[in-house]
């Protein structure tokens, strides 16, 4: 090794060793007769000293013209600090030098290496490589190989086994759209870049494997945002012979053990709640349970009272915010114009003050008399001091805008408070969602969910209320993982298909190696997949996934740094059959 120790390593304790520390230069300053240069690695900084009078004079010229982000190999002995500096681990000592290499010279970097840098975030992901060296991406990648450990000493202590499976697939019509390669030696035909190992991991239960894991990169061709990128990474399960309750169970367990090795919480039971539930108190599949402020519906108390905003709306649905009935006018216009955002979608927001006194002031004064607000506030039971915030219209989009309305006076309020982890499994979905455009069902997760034992009977005749056997893991309001128990049987699969519009022959065509394999006895069996790099930010209560991953995209699926997605040589198309200039015909 070309060191002795890390540039963090060490401490009071250790002077007068005689050490060589290698690393990139932080900072280097020239105080006349002293020259400091702080040297960095990834284990810390430890400051060395060239003095006048105790340096060769030649070591000190050296030291002098020494740039940011050199690299150096520096050997010496370890003194104590004369002005010793308590913000980092080796502030107690320096490394007084008497042999100086410098390894390599470096260009001035285009934005300062620290944690608080001057770079723009695609100057930042342009120079990655850079980006990585500051303490505050090192650390999230650190945190990411920490997970990655625990995540496979639970599930090899619970015999989970960890089977890779293929990145080059077989494109199906279902779900996000795919990235398609094409095949040199199939011209015409192309292969798919796996959105989940979902069949695989299936065909691993009929094999017998019992329980299958696996950190596995999955790829979405779909728009993105910060908890989102083109290529992400999941912790794919599986389990056979299981029921719900087995699964529930021991996904429960992982998540409790990840939170007390990584961040030392020790969680409770975690809260289940079915999706008709949350969707009624929250407008929201995923509702973050931090805090209250769930939802009344108001419909009885309010329509057929002459004001037409209501008496129009399918759903008049209100929260109670606790303590705020002192909000100004400003305040309240400034809701008013949030719920209006094209993204949020609502016409207007209602308010009502519940005063000190006991009486009331809302923005419906014209139509609703004060016996009228108090049956209100009786509903959603709201006390003096408090503000009542209400929505109004079609059901869902009212659902949806006040769900976010919500969120905005959680967070205007301190109550998404990073430090609380709120944990909930959300139950029974819809199996099948009706699409205006295609005018057919489609699978609500995907079409290898079981739907609930007691509904199969509505498969023909009430498909839309069919509950599916499957479940989300929800935390702190963000979707961490989703599973379900899987079809195992050939007849019912089929019948799945048929339901969401396949003929018998694209069935077959799609999906006849699986109904193949489900004829060779499979077992019951069911899984779930959690969003790694999604539970890394989660850890660290950040929302953005992308400096939890080495090399991320941009907002535009492109790869700033190597310039990716770029264009192929014409005799490559050619090897390939891909005439870009052909007008094909859908």
């Amino acid at each position: 090794m070309l060191r002795t120790h890390t540039c963090g390593e060490l401490r009071i304790d250790d002077a007068e060793k005689e050490v060589t520390l290698t690393g990139w230069v932080q900072k280097q300053r020239d105080k006349g007769g002293i020259v400091y240069v702080d040297l960095r690695d990834r284990y810390g900084i430890t400051q060395l000293i060239f003095e006048e009078g105790v340096t060769d004079p030649d070591l000190i010229e050296k030291a002098k013209s020494v740039g940011r982000e050199f690299v150096l190999r520096a050997s010496g002995q370890v003194v104590e600090r004369y002005s010793k500096n308590d913000k980092i681990p080796t502030g107690d000592i320096e490394i007084r030098v008497s042999s100086l290499d410098v390894l390599n010279a470096s260009k001035t970097p285009p934005f300062t290496i620290e944690e608080e840098t001057d770079g723009g975030e695609d100057l930042r992901l342009q120079y990655r490589y850079l980006d990585i060296r500051r303490e505050v991406v090192r650390e999230k990648l650190e945190l990411r190989h920490l997970m990655m450990q625990k995540v496979r000493e639970y599930l090899t202590g619970d015999k989970f086994i960890e089977v890779e499976t293929p990145y080059l697939i077989k494109s199906t019509p279902e779900g996000a759209r795919d990235f398609v390669v094409p095949s040199r030696m199939n011209e015409g035909e192309f292969y798919a870049l796996p959105q989940s190992p979902q069949t695989f991991k299936q065909l691993l239960m009929v094999a017998g494997l019992d329980r299958y894991y696996q950190i596995v990169k999955c790829f979405r061709d779909e728009d993105l945002r910060a908890d989102r990128q083109p290529e992400f990474t999941q912790i794919d399960c599986e389990m056979a012979f299981v029921e719900r309750e087995d699964v529930l169970n021991t996904f429960e367990g992982m998540t409790k053990f990840l939170y007390k090795e990584i961040k030392g919480l020790e969680l409770g039971d975690f809260h289940r709640m079915s999706y008709h539930e949350a969707i009624e108190k929250y407008g929201s599949d995923k509702p973050d349970l931090r805090f209250g402020l769930e939802f009344v519906e108001l419909n009885d108390l309010v329509q057929g009272k002459g004001f037409v905003v209501f008496d129009s709306s399918e759903l008049v649905v209100g929260i109670n915010v606790e303590g705020c009935a002192d909000y100004s006018r400003k305040q309240l216009d400034e809701l008013t114009d949030f719920v209006k955002k094209p993204q949020i979608g609502a016409k207007g927001l209602v308010y009502v003050k519940c005063n000190e006194d006991g009486t009331f002031k809302s923005s419906v004064d014209k139509f609703f008399d004060q016996e009228a607000l108090q049956s209100w506030a009786a509903k959603a039971n709201a006390k003096p001091g408090d503000l009542i915030l209400i929505l109004a219209g079609e059901k869902d989009q009212t659902r949806k805008a006040l769900n976010e309305l919500r969120l905005e006076m959680g967070e205007r309020l301190g109550l998404r408070d990073k430090s609380k982890v709120a944990p909930l499994w959300v139950l029974d979905f819809p199996l099948l969602e009706w699409d205006e455009d295609t005018q057919r069902y489609h699978a609500m997760h995907h079409p290898f969910t079981s739907p609930n034992p007691e509904d199969i009977d509505k498969l023909d005749s009430d498909p839309g209320n069919v509950r599916a056997n499957a479940y989300d893991l929800v935390i702190n309001g963000v979707e961490a993982g989703g599973g379900s128990i899987r079809i195992h049987d050939r007849g019912l699969q089929s019948k799945m298909f048929e339901v969401l519009g396949f003929t018998k022959e694209e069935a077959e065509e799609q999906f006849g190696f699986l109904l193949g394999a489900f004829e060779y006895g499979a077992p019951p069996h069911g899984g779930i997949a959690f969003g790694f790099d999604r539970m890394c930010a989660m850890m660290a209560g950040e929302e953005s996934i992308r400096d939890f991953i080495a090399f991320p995209k941009n907002n535009s699926g492109r790869d700033m740094m190597i310039d990716s997605p770029s264009r192929i040589s014409v005799e490559q198309l050619a090897e390939l059959g891909i005439d870009l200039n052909q007008k094909t015909k859908s």
